[in-house]
């Protein structure tokens, strides 16, 4: 039975079997956007699961070119520089998550999406 508690928030009960797995209501698993891999963050006395979205390889191309162009970058050596800042774009959104992490147990400063990426001009 899913208990509404507000508009935005609902509840249900799961059963965790012995080797401490559980199933996430189908509801919750298709509006959510699961797929293979969730986001167990652990907070004070509670713990959240979140869909992990998965970056592929091309998911910040289009960003990465346009600024480059827009930098002048042509020609191999336009080539080089996307390779090099795709290379950072993984490592990047690791250390945010692992911020989150911190500051989910309470450790860590929290940074606004304009603070992270910075403002749209």
């Amino acid at each position: 039975m899913v208990t509404k508690t507000s508009n935005v928030l609902e509840q249900k009960k799961v059963s965790i079997t012995s080797k401490r797995q559980f199933t996430i209501p189908q509801k919750y698993y298709t509006e959510l956007g699961f797929d293979k891999d969730a986001m167990c963050i652990l907070g004070d006395g509670f713990l959240i699961i979140q869909p992990m979205a998965h970056v592929s390889s091309g998911e910040f191309a289009e960003q990465i070119l346009s600024e480059l162009i827009a930098e002048g970058f042509s020609g191999q050596e336009l080539l080089n520089e996307f390779k090099e800042r795709q290379a950072k774009v993984r490592p990047a959104v690791e250390a945010m998550l692992e911020q989150a992490k911190k500051i989910a147990k309470g450790n860590g400063k929290y940074s606004s999406y304009d603070d992270v990426f910075g403002t749209e001009e």
